[in-house]
């Protein structure tokens, strides 16, 4: 896919340049979940109870119990009867169950795409297939994911796993893949889960997300005429760690940051080409304040590189619809 740049000159040194890669930032289904989160604090009124983070992002989780928002680890911690919010890594049968004996009016903010995992492993299950699921195994949307059926499902992440992998029936095997993957690793799994199992069952369509994959080929498009990408994302953000991992296998130096205030000065000597880039719950202005940071430093133009343009919007709840 041809990328589109465009460069214009600011004010100052002209120390080097950076490099701001779109797409960018928020995918759709984050901010379907921040929506909810914050159209259920107008229509319902406070308290709402949202279990973990609604989005792998500290910034936007403190925003939004600045508005009233009330994050939990456990549905016990939220009273009987109250509104809790489900994040956008979905959960498990077992959570849904808790929320019923507990009479909770549950607003469920499942990205749309964690949930066509969810029906496709239900659907193998059923179909008598070992599933196996590519993933890592303390991201939530994985523990909501294994949930459906953790006696079915072969959890691996790497091709080694699938060397040891043992199955009932080899003829019968079916994969899915957690939606934030890294899109090169991904695929030299399937490769070698296609050599071991040749009548393995793919997906009906690509689980990885399109943000997820958009985000890797940007990085991946200028990862060979930049000096340094920084990523701005959290730690706990499954796609931004893999956006520093697609960036240093393409050849490019690459740190993970929450905002400028984590940028080392030592990585800035020598680099005259900057990458920016952020992972999907990254909201915009932790982006903004990174660049101001680093026009100070006398990174004075500004080239935009974009790849391909999204325009993914996902319908919210019923609950909350106008």
């Amino acid at each position: 896919m041809e990328a589109v740049a465009q460069t214009s000159d600011a004010a100052g040194a002209d120390q080097g340049t950076l490099v701001l890669l779109r797409p960018r930032g928020f995918c759709a289904g984050v901010v379907r979940a921040i929506d909810i989160v914050r159209l259920a604090l107008e229509k319902l009124g406070r308290p709402v109870y949202v279990r973990k983070e609604i989005v792998h992002n500290r910034y936007v989780v403190d925003e939004l119990a600045e508005q009233g928002a009330v994050f939990i680890e456990d549905l016990d911690e939220a009273p009987k009867g109250s509104v809790v919010i489900f994040s956008a890594h979905g959960v498990s049968p077992a959570v849904r169950q808790r929320a019923q004996e507990r009479r909770l009016r549950v607003i469920d903010a499942t990205c749309p795409l964690v949930t066509k995992v969810h029906l496709e492993l239900i659907r193998y299950v059923r179909e008598n297939y070992s599933v196996v699921l590519i993933g890592h195994r303390d991201h939530d949307e994985v523990i909501g994911t294994l949930g459906e059926a953790p006696d079915r499902v072969h959890l691996i992440t790497s091709v080694e796993d699938v060397d040891s992998l043992h199955v009932p029936d080899p003829n019968h095997v079916a994969y899915l893949t957690q939606t934030t993957l890294s899109v090169d690793d991904t695929a030299a799994i399937v490769a070698r889960l296609k050599q071991r199992f040749p009548a393995i069952v793919s997906p009906p369509g690509e689980d990885i997300c399109y943000a997820t994959q958009n985000r890797q080929s940007a990085v991946k498009t200028v990862a060979s005429h930049i000096d340094l990408l920084l990523v701005v994302g959290a730690r706990n953000s499954s796609n931004s760690n893999r956006l520093v991992e697609v960036a240093e296998d393409a050849g490019a130096k690459a740190y993970l940051v929450n905002n400028e205030e984590e940028i080392q000065p030592a990585w800035l000597r020598g680099r005259r080409r900057i990458g920016i880039t952020a992972g999907a719950s990254t909201p915009e202005i932790l982006v903004e304040e990174v660049v101001s940071y680093l026009r100070k430093k006398g990174y004075s133009q500004i080239e935009d590189v974009s790849v391909i343009e999204e325009n993914v919007r996902f319908a919210l709840p019923v609950e909350l619809r106008a």
